[in-house]
């Protein structure tokens, strides 16, 4: 019998005394699904790190130029982990312009992403909304592959956008990725970013701000140890002809962006918080 959450038990009881990553985000993306205590913690951070708002909206535009790189190469399968609530510009939405019959499934571990996921994307066939942690590689498989909407047989595009930064080392963020993409066939994709800065005390600051909020969370790491993610995969070239360098983690704004050439990190030495992306094959 597939691994599925027992009918009924969504919407769950949550303890809204603890912010959450995904119902932030929300908040900082104009969104509706977010609370005072979400809303509290943002503008508790802004005040030391006030490029949160810039870089999440870069992040999502980064996600869009991303998934259509990866759909124009013929993939037409989209895993999105740490998925979030929807918004603006879904996995799906962007996937479907490029390959019209692209399939996604969207994973989280937050109950209220789920049950407010599987509601806004109830009429979107060809999706699906699971509940699974990142950490528990076999059971993630299992509830995707209970979808029937994805085919491990063929290349998939793993999707952690802004989600590895709220992995705690001890649960070893890296290898928890490359166990990931071992599961998936050759000629599969990797879209990614994490959250960095190579400032120690903004690091510190930031990561002990969000842990003393209660919330599940790893750390900001800094570009070299994020860049991690890419060893051993084929990183796809930044650049859209403005001379940026070789393939290589680029700060996410900046990653084959129009008349912008990549850059490792924003070019104003006042933002201390950014995040490293790019996206690469597997062989």
């Amino acid at each position: 019998m597939a691994d599925r959450e027992p009918p009924g038990r969504f919407p769950p009881d949550i303890d809204l005394s603890v912010p959450s990553v995904a119902r932030m985000y929300d908040y900082i993306l104009k969104g509706k699904d977010n609370f005072e205590v979400d809303r509290a913690a943002v503008d508790a951070m802004l005040e030391r790190v006030p490029e949160m708002f810039r870089f999440s909206y870069d992040s999502r535009a980064f996600l869009t130029r991303a998934v259509e790189t990866v759909a124009a190469q013929g993939l037409d399968q989209f895993l999105d982990l740490g998925a979030g609530l929807p918004t603006n510009e879904n996995t799906h939405q962007v996937a479907r312009r490029v390959r019209p019959g692209a399939r996604t499934v969207y994973v989280d571990n937050d109950p209220i992403v789920l049950a407010h996921g599987r509601a806004i994307l109830a009429d979107n066939p060809g999706t699906a909304f699971v509940l699974a942690d990142i950490r528990d590689t076999d059971r993630l498989v299992s509830r995707v592959a209970a979808t029937q909407l994805i085919d491990l047989d063929r290349p998939v595009c793993l999707m952690l956008v802004s989600l590895l930064q709220c992995v705690p080392d001890a649960h070893d963020p890296f290898g928890l990725l490359r166990r990931l993409l071992e599961r998936l066939a050759p000629g599969s994709a990797l879209i990614y970013s994490h959250m960095v800065s190579d400032d120690p005390a903004t690091r510190t600051w930031l990561t002990e701000k969000v842990l003393s909020l209660g919330t599940a969370w790893g750390r900001v790491r800094t570009p070299e140890e994020a860049g991690a993610a890419f060893t051993g995969l084929d990183l796809v070239d930044p650049d859209l002809g403005a001379g940026g360098g070789p393939p290589r983690p680029v700060d996410c704004a900046t990653w084959r962006t129009p008349g912008e050439p990549p850059a490792d990190r924003p070019r104003g030495p006042a933002q201390r918080v950014w995040e490293t992306a790019g996206v690469a094959f597997t062989f």
